[in-house]
């Protein structure tokens, strides 16, 4: 089961979502989006706590999130703790879920970072009880496919970047085109000057004898 949460922080509203419990939150680091950032623990108490993930929208980047979003999601966080909830001044991380790092050796439910210099931390004072109510508010409870969202996605992706190469490909055959039509033009400017034709027009040869009256 997956819990979901809409936040009002940012206009438009924020995606937010949580795995139920450890084994949710593998599901969620297995299948997540190059668009998610993931809290994912608590970092400076040593605290276990559930993976919080924000779906970034499409020009939005991790390391930009604004200071209300963040809040939310740091109290969001902060409440999914059974024992940070209790305390006051506990630090949340955070990263992309590019960054996050999972082998064979770490604990269900447990991730580490692939990049230190691509996790940021947010210092939560205490709990701010207006903020987890109203995030509590919008929840949802659902049963995703995770795997099968993802391959959506990737399916989506793949068709989108095929229809932008091949807009790609028209434009530079567009391009080249009227490269090469502009070169012919230039090539061939004096064409019609030049034509036997003309020529013949401009010729003294073949004039009558008495051309030359025109002149007197």
């Amino acid at each position: 089961m997956v819990y979901y949460f809409t936040s009002a922080a940012v206009t438009p509203s924020a995606y937010v979502y949580v795995g139920k419990d450890k084994f949710e939150n593998e599901e969620l680091i297995a299948h997540g989006w190059e668009e998610d950032v993931c809290n994912s623990r608590f970092h400076a108490d040593k605290l276990s706590s559930a993976h919080i993930y924000l779906r970034l929208r499409e020009g939005e980047t991790w390391d930009a999130i604004p200071e209300p979003l963040l809040t939310d999601l740091a109290q969001l966080t902060k409440a999914n703790s059974i024992e940070g909830n209790k305390k006051d001044n506990v630090t949340i991380i955070y990263t992309p879920w590019s960054n996050l790092k999972k082998d064979g050796s770490m604990a269900v439910g447990q991730v580490s970072f692939k990049d230190p210099r691509k996790v940021k931390r947010v210092l939560v004072p205490e709990r701010e009880n207006a903020i987890v109510n109203r995030l509590n508010k919008t929840k949802v409870e659902k049963h995703p496919d995770l795997r099968q969202e993802k391959e959506d996605r990737q399916k989506e992706l793949r068709k989108r970047d095929h229809s932008a190469m091949q807009a790609r490909k028209k434009e530079e055959a567009r391009i080249m085109k009227e490269r090469a039509e502009k070169k012919w033009q230039k090539d061939h400017a004096y064409d019609d000057i030049f034509s036997e034709e003309n020529m013949a027009q401009s010729s003294n040869q073949d004039r009558g004898s008495d051309w030359e009256d025109d002149f007197m």
